[in-house]
């Protein structure tokens, strides 16, 4: 009824996704200091996260400090860390549903395929849901760190450069995407479209067996 390699692969990249999630989230990697001044002599390097900014210095010492206060952060910041958190609370629901519905998995017994399959489905679901809300802060942070930069009002020390915690992000939701689609294709029945569109197509044409015979019937007659 669904195949089990496609929901073993959607699971894996979906897992996977959902790791590099966690770390993108963590590391204080989104924003690096960009140096456009021509200086050759690089003192410090700052790096802003969504939880705290770090200052790397030449010797090798790394300080980080955690922001004060969430309400005093600019509201884009705010609204990336809402979302980044409610992406990886949905591949947490959506991993636990995809478990419990896999074809391999023996969690709601082996007579009860159906709804494990719907179950499969609506993990696959989430997991492109939570690949879409990653997804946002992430190109909404790219957006400002590349619009800052090429702003002329921007003083040089401010501006940033995108960090490799973004690169990581975008393939986190490419995971995610790949893995929830690849999870609700494999759980959905082969035959399902087919039984549907033949199903319609016999309401439209309904079966001329007896009555075919009594009209052919009726014109000998005449």
């Amino acid at each position: 009824m669904a195949s089990t390699g496609l929901q073993l692969l959607g699971l894996v990249l979906a897992v996977l996704g959902w790791a590099c999630g966690a770390l993108v989230c963590a590391a204080p990697l989104w924003r690096v200091s960009a140096f456009v001044g021509g200086e050759l002599v690089i003192a410090q390097v700052q790096w802003e996260g969504l939880w705290m900014n770090c200052l790397s210095q030449t010797t090798g010492q790394i300080q980080c400090k955690t922001y004060d206060s969430t309400l005093a952060l600019p509201k884009s910041a705010q609204a990336a860390r809402g979302l980044t958190v409610l992406s990886l609370l949905l591949c947490l629901l959506a991993l636990m549903l995809g478990v419990a519905g896999a074809k391999c998995t023996h969690c709601m017994g082996d007579a009860n395929q159906a709804s494990k399959a719907r179950l499969a489905r609506i993990a696959g679901l989430l997991f492109v849901v939570s690949g879409l809300a990653y997804l946002i802060p992430i190109c909404w942070t790219a957006h400002a760190v590349i619009r800052d930069f090429y702003n002329p009002t921007v003083a040089a020390p401010l501006k940033r450069e995108l960090g490799p915690a973004l690169y990581l992000g975008w393939l986190a939701s490419v995971l995610l995407l790949a893995g929830g689609s690849l999870l609700h294709v494999g759980s959905t029945p082969p035959g399902a479209r087919a039984l549907a569109f033949f199903g319609r197509a016999t309401k439209d044409n309904p079966p001329t067996g007896a009555a075919g015979e009594a009209k052919q019937q009726e014109k000998s007659f005449v």
